[in-house]
């Protein structure tokens, strides 16, 4: 008698769902890669390819609320360089110039921003967005690990929702700080939630950044909570 067994066809339920599990697996690195990540463990020059692609269209997916930036950013940097006659601001990884605008928004601010970011499609959309505030506001492309200004250049330097994407956090945080002017303040933002944990070797423990910042001339170092994904990280340089 001559069997015939369903091997076969087992073995091709079998290979499809090996197919499926590739393929989901492929669909969950892409979304990790491109989307979490935003290209960040693939290079340099894949995230500023990647923000030249969204430039035209980040600040309608973004949809910023102009109050709350102005209460949470704008204001409290102005309020901090309140004693200094015209400062002068380094905004790094700027995108299309939200940290500037909200500052040059602010009647108490009388200094100047530099905006630097690696994407120059983001930098023509931060010249469109900051047109009325030419002379003021000056654009530059560059790296924010080797930041091409001289030490101590800086009243304020700030960094908002980039530093995660960068290459090396840690150097970008030492080149910042080198270029901050000694009482000068940094503020960057760390990121929180879910999402941090598939971002490993660019992020920093909550309500530890004091302890990894202990190796920087800096002082006064503190968190303060604001957005779901984001704490701010305020710190000043050594006099």
């Amino acid at each position: 008698m001559r069997l015939h067994p369903a091997c076969p066809d087992i073995s091709r339920e079998h290979m499809a769902g090996i197919l499926l599990a590739v393929l989901l697996i492929l669909i969950l690195l892409v979304y990790w890669q491109f989307i979490l990540a935003e290209g960040t463990y693939l290079g340099r020059s894949i995230v500023a390819k990647l923000y030249d692609w969204t430039a035209g269209r980040y600040d309608r997916i973004k949809a910023y609320d102009v109050e709350m930036e102005d209460a949470t950013l704008g204001r409290p940097l102005a309020a901090a360089l309140a004693h200094v006659p015209q400062p002068m601001v380094l905004d790094v990884a700027t995108g299309t110039g939200r940290v500037p605008m909200s500052l040059l928004r602010q009647p108490a601010f009388r200094g100047m921003v530099v905006g630097l970011d690696l994407s120059a499609g983001m930098l023509a959309q931060a010249r469109r967005n900051l047109a009325e505030h030419a002379g003021r506001a000056y654009l530059v492309q560059g790296d924010a690990c080797r930041l091409p200004f001289p030490d101590a250049a800086f009243h304020a330097v700030t960094c908002c929702e980039a530093l995660e994407f960068m290459p090396h956090p840690r150097a970008a945080l030492t080149e910042m700080t080198r270029v901050l002017k000694p009482g000068g303040w940094l503020l960057f933002t760390n990121r929180i939630g879910w999402e941090a944990r598939f971002l490993p070797g660019k992020v920093f423990p909550r309500r530890r950044v004091a302890s990894v910042l202990q190796d920087l001339p800096l002082e006064e170092v503190q968190e303060v909570v604001w957005e779901v994904n984001y704490d701010q990280v305020w710190a000043r340089r050594r006099a």
